[in-house]
């Protein structure tokens, strides 16, 4: 009995059985969706990523394509993503709690997953978000035991700094909008300028060069990226340099805080496990487009007719967090209900084998997308129209969407999930499930017994 109780509270990796199937649906779904996103980081220009004039077409199915995503997808993907990150937490540690070891292992996951993401954001993606999500997650280990109430109401406060924190930022850059300009204006018409007018005028016109290059320095840029592998890792190293320099207690990791808490508590009061009625999901899912639909078609109405004015998008990012967060819990309540009501099962099925996998088929995103755009293989970076890159993710999400459930017909994980479970438990992981018996031995072995 002993030896039986031990082995039970042995500390291993969630078994296929153990899974929530509705939180793997929706890790999947999320996961596609931020490639509609990474897509433009990849393909063109980074400040197009915020204002398609820049490059890559900002009329008709360009600029079409820009306008859907602002409402449906940016920002609202990598929330649902955070939210799940969030009830893994809880789902990992109340897992691990009777062993004794959900500390060593939860902190041994986190720095693991931090240690992949510095390899991947320089090697493959500028974009990379596992080394913010595993710094961020540095500190949740604390709130686990935290009522839902409380994580969702610091969640909350979170998200609202993060909106002060836009309005902050969008007056900050009105002023000094405003002086750069008026500096300008004073030289153009010949006053002799101070240093302090002097310096605003040579940044902003730095900031407007890097903001709307010419021709001549998108052509530069272009030449980088498309260059030799040792040009784009340098390229992309002076970029990702900047974002791991960034101060720990940002703004930016409020973002990814505040949505991992809210992840945590609505993990706990079972929505994102499936565990809440029809009615709630459906509720869910009107109020969510109820509220984000109007204010995100907004912004994007206010952005396009303003000419992608950098100040007012910047204000506009004030109700970022309430518009992408009500989205986000839209699309959570469609996927509940299509996974409780087992209605479109070969998509829900196929999300699932894509969420179980979101490591492997995230990097392979970065792969494929570094391989097609840079230096790495086919240098089309800069050559394709906006609308156009979306041809790309159509390819992605067909393969993986087909590939993961066959995959996962014969292994317990996909190759990095299995990399990243060995590394967690310090010990190598079973990776090809077991055979099914054969009915008729079965049978003869009962027999002969």
């Amino acid at each position: 009995m002993e030896t039986l109780e031990t082995a039970a509270l042995e500390s291993a990796p969630v078994t296929h059985a153990e899974r929530i199937t509705a939180i793997d649906t929706l890790r999947g779904f999320a996961l596609l969706g931020i490639l509609l996103m990474n897509i433009i980081g990849f393909s063109m220009y980074l400040s197009a990523y915020d204002n398609p004039t820049v490059t890559g077409g900002a009329t008709g199915a360009n600029l079409a394509v820009w306008a859907v995503l602002h409402v449906l997808a940016e920002g609202k993907m990598r929330c649902l993503f955070s939210l799940v990150f969030g009830a893994g937490v809880i789902l990992l540690t109340s897992r691990l709690e009777r062993t004794g070891e959900a500390a060593d292992i939860y902190y041994r996951r986190t720095i693991w997953l931090g240690l992949f993401g510095i390899a991947h954001a320089y090697l493959l993606w500028l974009g990379d978000i596992l080394f913010p999500y595993a710094l961020c997650g540095l500190l949740l280990y604390p709130f686990r035991k935290m009522a839902p109430k409380w994580l969702l109401t610091l969640g909350t406060i979170l998200l609202l700094m993060t909106a002060a924190s836009f309005m902050q930022d969008a007056f900050s850059q009105k002023e000094t909008i405003e002086k750069a300009r008026a500096a300008q204006a004073a030289a153009a018409s010949g006053q002799k300028l101070t240093e302090e007018q002097q310096d605003q005028k040579t940044e902003y016109e730095r900031q407007e060069k890097r903001r709307l290059p010419d021709a001549a320095a998108l052509q530069k840029e272009a030449a980088k990226w498309r260059g030799s592998v040792l040009d784009v890792i340098k390229v992309r190293g002076s970029i990702v340099g900047t974002f791991h320099s960034s101060t720990y207690y940002s703004f930016h990791n409020w973002d990814i805080w505040s949505m991992m808490l809210i992840g945590m508590g609505l993990m706990k009061l079972g929505v994102l496990a499936g565990g809440s009625s029809l009615r709630t999901y459906a509720w869910l899912a009107i109020a969510g487009y109820a509220i984000g639909l109007p204010v995100n078609i907004y912004t994007a109405f206010i952005i396009i007719r303003s000419n992608f004015d950098p100040v007012l998008q910047t204000f506009s990012a004030v109700t970022y967090d309430v518009g992408r967060l009500s989205i986000a819990l839209g699309h959570l309540g469609i996927i509940m209900l299509l996974c409780k009501t087992k209605t479109m099962q070969w998509l829900t099925n196929s999300l699932g084998a894509v969420g179980q996998m979101a490591f492997s088929n995230y990097i392979m995103h970065s792969i494929v997308c570094a391989f097609i755009f840079t230096g790495y293989g086919f240098a089309m970076y800069g050559r394709l129209q906006r609308y156009q890159v979306y041809y790309v993710v159509a390819a992605i999400w067909s393969f993986q969407m087909i590939v993961s459930p066959i995959w996962l017909r014969h292994f317990r994980f996909g190759p990095l999930e299995w990399g990243w479970r060995s590394l967690t438990y310090w010990k190598k992981q079973p990776m090809r499930l077991p055979k099914p018996a054969d009915p008729a031995n079965e049978m003869a072995g009962a027999a002969s017994a």
